[in-house]
């Protein structure tokens, strides 16, 4: 019954796609099919011969750790004829190449046997690691040509990346005397161990008692037996009971928590002082765009002043559609945000996000990228057909990345779709980093790009809401960094740079992705054609803006919580709420609530420690870069191009803080990084100052 539906339906759209999408709209919305292979010769994964199977892994690290025997010969011997940078990033190309690609087939491979290969694979190379930090000689034939200079001429590149490999020798201690050294190396394995065991208690639901509740509470959660299970905080849910509820209960202070907590900063807090650091954060400082703890305190002390008047602006118009909502004042509280901002863009955008989905089908979003990329760089990105073996799931699609006179530059690999077992986020994997060869050719950059987008229905392609265009924009930017950084080193390639640094791309690629003309051209509809009508498009680009100033100021307190906890303020004694306690009435225009303990399920502490802030940074020099190139003109092939040279190209190969002030003009201090963020904000507003009407 159903062969002749499908048999009918099928040409017709096949052949109204061919004939009138682009082809690579046509391919990321065909439904990628399993093929059955009858005459070539698998290639194996990433088209590398070995993997085939998954005992290939056994051979790249047997290769991987002859190759590392070879490279330290030649990098303490006396007879080296290589500049010591050249060889050390050799070393590490040789680690990485199967480092990032055994952890990248760990999460993201179906099949048990290539997962367990992949994972031994990273044991492997993290032993290997382990023993290169402790080796002695290696590091001081590298501190030697650092402090002393190479016997063969370096550029200021070359001297600049052997400090970043002389530091990441240092995290390790090796420069201690071999107590210390001893004592970092305990501090680094209980702060691992603490981080793992905060993190899952960060996402353990609360069991309570029924009997200790108020039966007006008991509706809103599931149950368990005698018990109720808490696991998230509700904030989208209607009833304000419901969101407070959730919020005490599930951020209540748990005891266990709050002690890894605090022994996981006070053995951080250890660590730095060993190793020669005032505190955590200025270890954890070194060497990015801010350098210095101080400047982040000046910059979020600075971005606090400015936003404290815009965002009180916000809490009143929550205030009053709380209290419309209610039928009296009730205070808005903590628990209430997300909603009213969540309500307020529903009605902003007067239809819900699911209405605007079918002019974002996949494949339009990466034409629509593709016309960007074109447009600014004079790249093309091309759907190939894999080999055989080449990929580890069927659904993938391989993107090649082409310049139209430098020919490729890379390739990204596109895991798009959600499946059983593979990791629930969205994320950038580099394979392999690109860098200059011995022969003086270029390792062309293989990155993997994964969503995790509902599979393809038969009947049509799948449709991403606005926030999903969002994040493929998002991923994108770091996965067209990692193609356009054209350095040296593989050490220093595209994503390879500082944490507040390496996200500028990326959310600059947001503001692209926000932009009416962008999305002008290829929000069209799946069937139709049809582009989205102008006044629904302002409306959704718009809607993006409401309650900036309150959703800032929200990261300027998770910021400077994290540089309080990391800092020379320490804690004072005090346990981890007191000190949320007292820098929330600092930086949040709402108060703390009483006998809740957030920070305790801020796992962002373990991954970001002392590097929240990394967020607001990025996002105010890609704000910067947006006003200053991009503004006027999103598709300038002139700006373009200065943006490539001047910015991306670099990756990491230049200290981040010269890089942008650089290519900005103008000097990277509180002042300025506040004001791009501000003019932003407040031209927002101005395109919003009707809101408040809506709600009197």
């Amino acid at each position: 019954m159903l062969r002749p539906i499908q048999t009918f339906r099928f040409p017709i759209r096949i052949q109204r796609m061919v004939t009138t999408w682009s082809p690579l709209t046509t391919a990321f919305n065909t439904r990628p099919e399993k093929r059955i292979n009858f005459t070539k010769n698998e290639v194996g994964l990433f088209g590398i011969p070995e993997l085939t199977s998954h005992e290939g892994f056994y051979v790249l690290k047997e290769k991987a750790i002859f190759k590392t025997d070879d490279l330290i010969e030649e990098a303490t011997s006396p007879k080296r004829r290589r500049k010591m940078v050249m060889i050390f990033d050799e070393l590490s190309d040789t680690l990485c190449k199967v480092a990032d690609l055994s952890e990248f087939i760990r999460l993201a491979h179906p099949a048990t046997n290539y997962c367990s290969a992949a994972e031994d694979a990273c044991i492997t190379i993290s032993g290997i690691v382990e023993k290169l930090n402790t080796h002695k000689k290696l590091f001081n034939s590298l501190k030697s040509v650092v402090d002393n200079g190479d016997k063969l001429e370096t550029t200021d590149v070359d001297k600049h990346v052997a400090r970043l490999f002389l530091f990441d020798f240092e995290q390790s201690g090796i420069h201690l005397e071999e107590e210390a050294r001893q004592r970092v190396v305990f501090l680094n394995d209980c702060i691992l161990q603490l981080g793992q065991r905060f993190m899952a208690g960060a996402v353990n639901p609360r069991q309570i008692s029924r009997s200790i509740l108020p039966a007006a509470v008991l509706p809103f959660f599931p149950s368990d037996g005698e018990n109720i299970l808490v696991s998230g905080l509700y904030a989208d849910s209607a009833n304000s009971k419901a969101r407070e509820s959730a919020y005490r209960l599930f951020l209540y202070p748990d005891t266990d928590q709050e002690r890894l907590l605090s022994e996981l900063l006070k053995c951080r807090h250890e660590l730095a002082t060993v190793c020669g650091f005032p505190t955590y954060a200025h270890r954890a400082l070194k060497a990015s765009t801010v350098e210095t703890p101080e400047m982040v305190d000046l910059f979020l002390d600075a971005l606090s002043e400015q936003l404290s008047p815009r965002a009180a602006k916000d809490f009143f118009i929550m205030q009053k559609m709380k209290t419309a909502e209610c039928g009296h004042y009730v205070p808005l509280a903590s628990w209430d945000t997300p909603y009213y901002t969540s309500c307020l863009k529903r009605k902003y955008l007067q239809a819900t996000t699911s209405e605007f989905s079918p002019y974002f089908s996949i494949g339009a979003c990466m034409e629509g990228l593709n016309l960007l990329m074109h447009g600014l760089f004079g790249i093309n990105l091309k759907n190939v057909e894999m080999e055989p073996g080449e990929s580890w799931c069927h659904d993938i699609y391989k993107l090649a990345v082409l310049h139209e006179t430098e020919g490729l530059l890379g390739y990204i690999y596109c895991d798009l779709f959600e499946r059983q077992g593979k990791p629930n986020q969205d994320c950038h994997f580099t394979i392999q980093g690109g860098k200059v060869l011995p022969d003086g050719s270029f390792q062309n950059p293989i990155v993997v790009v994964m969503l995790n987008l509902t599979q393809p229905r038969w009947s049509g392609p799948t449709l991403l809401t606005p926030s999903m265009v969002d994040n493929l924009f998002h991923e994108m930017g770091h996965a067209m960094h990692s193609m356009l950084a054209r350095t040296e080193y593989q050490h220093v390639t595209g994503t390879r740079c500082s944490t507040d640094f390496a996200e500028v791309p990326s959310v600059l690629m947001e503001y692209f992705a926000n932009d009416p003309r962008v999305i002008r051209s290829f929000a069209k509809h799946f069937q139709t054609q049809e582009p989205m009508p102008e006044e629904m498009l302002q409306r959704l680009c718009t809607s993006k803006h409401l309650f900036a100033s309150s959703e800032t100021q929200l990261q300027v307190f998770y910021s400077a919580l994290d540089q309080v906890y990391h800092g020379d303020h320490g804690l004072h004694g005090e346990n981890t709420t007191a000190t949320l306690r007292r820098v929330q009435e600092k930086y949040y225009g709402l108060p703390y609530v009483e006998n809740t303990a957030w920070q305790l399920r801020f796992s962002h502490l373990v991954g970001y420690g002392a590097k929240y802030y990394s967020y607001l940074i990025s996002r105010t020099i890609a704000s910067w870069i947006w006003q200053t190139y991009f503004e006027r003109d999103p598709f300038s092939r002139t700006q373009g191009e200065k943006y490539r040279r001047g910015c991306l190209a670099y990756g990491g190969g230049i200290p981040s803080r010269l890089l942008v002030s650089n290519f900005l003009g103008r000097e990277i201090n509180p002042t300025n990084l506040t004001s791009s963020l501000i003019n932003e904000i407040d031209a927002c507003n101005d395109r919003l100052k009707h809101m408040d009407d809506l709600f009197c």
